[in-house]
């Protein structure tokens, strides 16, 4: 392990190759859908008018519009509840490479629906992206993780969160004025999300299926071997093997695990508790509201209309490169330490936000502070929660929990991101800027059952990660000497 300082080329090659059709076409089918708003209702509205000869009601285009948005995030719950079994079936790679068709179906039908007059194409393709991006944030982290060396294991699942703010990023590039922002290139927009797709099935055959996989699910110590070797070098192989050849003899007799199952197995119940409650505030915690709040900030701070792109752009660079930070950050300071200040610094620009907010007629001053409040929020998400959530998920768990776990995460991260885009504009109408107090109430409490619950797994085993849990939750149960006998029996 130590004399690998840095991870081998082709370990960074295949991590690239599968972000690239994985969680970089989520960041970036998310931010991709505000520019071409406009555009879109006006086809609608003149589709409609050609279709049954009278105008369209707000009601029915605001209906049709949000439907158009927030499909993809059904199609996502659906993609990560199938990730996990797909994945366990066809391997993780075979999966990520299945997965492309989704997003090439998807471009295909976005880019007709222009042509033929059919907005509906626009729903169903959009579902199909969300399906795409379900099972890519599923079962890519899931491969990186399975193929990080232990020292690097923090920093490769911060490729899942650099490839989606990279995304994002790129998604609102995209949309720029200069680019394809204008009125006549948005079916070309949409469709955009072939390129990533085309460039996974390019590249990713040249990399090995998850050595893990191979050696525990398949049984395959050939195929392991050969994958290690590539992966991290002759010298580096035989070590590696041992490390899965152990977890394998730990977990002998076990089938991996289906969701239902985790949840009556007391040995991971906080390993789960844990996991499901990070996923429910990564959604929850207000960085959507942010971005929501953060054009109306923007027209406060009297930055022109025509300006506000660019700006956007910047917060989105802005999370990118957090995203980095949090990388370089998370093998020295730890899981722990990021994740916990992280959502107390939210907290913190919370209280801010509200304040600036309220006060934003007493003096021209105020509305500067609340666009300094956008950016330290987005900053304070990318150090911690944005990134840190992703690599628990994978830590916390053993290879034959693990597909399980991530679909039980997945889930609740797209049912959360689901119900955020519903109810968010009905909190916004009725609390104002007095709805980032709810956010608050959650950073908080989310920081506290951290503090208090979860063990640091920088640099450890996934069995001593396990270990951990197990004799803090003895602590927990048991009180007196039988609990030290106990712990120690592990």
């Amino acid at each position: 392990e130590s004399s690998m300082t840095l991870p081998n080329k082709s370990l960074l090659l295949a991590a690239c190759a599968a972000c690239i059709g994985g969680t970089f076409q989520y960041g970036y089918n998310i931010s991709v859908i505000n520019a071409p708003t406009v555009y879109v209702h006006n086809f609608i509205n003149q589709t409609w008018r050609e279709r049954y000869q009278t105008g369209i009601s707000e009601d029915v285009l605001t209906l049709l519009w949000s439907t158009i948005v927030s499909i993809f995030t059904l199609g996502g719950l659906i993609g990560a509840t199938i990730g996990g079994t797909l994945s366990v079936k066809l391997g993780r790679k075979g999966t990520l490479m299945i997965n492309n068709t989704f997003a090439l179906v998807a471009a295909l039908l976005m880019g007709l629906s222009y042509p033929t007059g059919l907005f509906e194409l626009l729903i169903i393709g959009r579902f199909f992206t969300g399906l795409n991006a379900g099972i890519g944030i599923c079962v890519q982290p899931l491969y990186l993780g399975e193929i990080a060396p232990t020292a690097f294991r923090g920093t490769m699942g911060m490729g899942t969160s650099v490839f989606i703010t990279g995304g994002i990023l790129t998604g609102q590039v995209m949309g720029l004025k200069e680019l394809l922002g204008r009125d006549e290139y948005w079916p070309i927009l949409l469709s955009t999300t072939c390129i990533p797709a085309i460039l996974q099935l390019l590249i990713l055959p040249w990399f090995p299926e998850s050595p893990r996989y191979l050696l525990i699910d398949r049984g395959d110590e050939e195929g392991c071997k050969k994958a290690l070797k590539q992966l991290y070098g002759v010298e580096n192989c035989d070590g590696q093997q041992e490390d899965i050849q152990r977890e394998k003899n730990n977990l002998a007799g076990f089938q991996a695990k289906k969701p239902w199952e985790l949840f009556a197995d007391r040995s991971v119940r906080w390993q789960l508790l844990t996991v499901i409650l990070l996923n429910i505030a990564q959604q929850l915690n207000g960085i959507n509201a942010i971005y929501f709040y953060a054009d109306y900030v923007f027209k406060q701070s009297g930055i022109p209309d025509d300006k506000i792109p660019y700006v956007t752009v910047g917060t989105g660079a802005c999370e990118c490169i957090t995203a980095l930070t949090c990388g370089m950050l998370i093998e020295c300071l730890g899981r722990k330490v990021l994740i916990t200040g992280g959502y107390t610094l939210m907290s913190i620009c919370c209280i801010l936000f509200t304040l600036t907010l309220s006060f934003q007629d007493v003096s021209p001053f105020f509305p500067y502070l609340s666009m300094a409040c956008v950016f330290a929020f987005i900053l304070s998400f990318g150090l911690g929660p944005g990134g840190v959530t992703n690599i628990l998920n994978t830590e916390l768990f053993t290879q034959t929990t693990r597909p399980a776990a991530y679909m039980i995460a997945g889930s609740v991260n797209w049912l959360s991101f689901f119900f955020i885009g519903l109810v968010f504009p009905f909190i916004v109408i009725g609390l104002q800027q007095y709805c980032f107090l709810v956010f608050l109430a959650i950073c908080c409490s989310v920081a506290v059952y951290i503090c208090l619950f979860v063990p640091e797994t920088k640099n450890k085993t996934f069995l001593e990660i396990q270990n951990d849990f197990q004799s803090a939750s003895n602590r927990r149960s048991a009180d007196g000497p039988a609990a030290t006998l106990s712990s120690t029996a592990i």
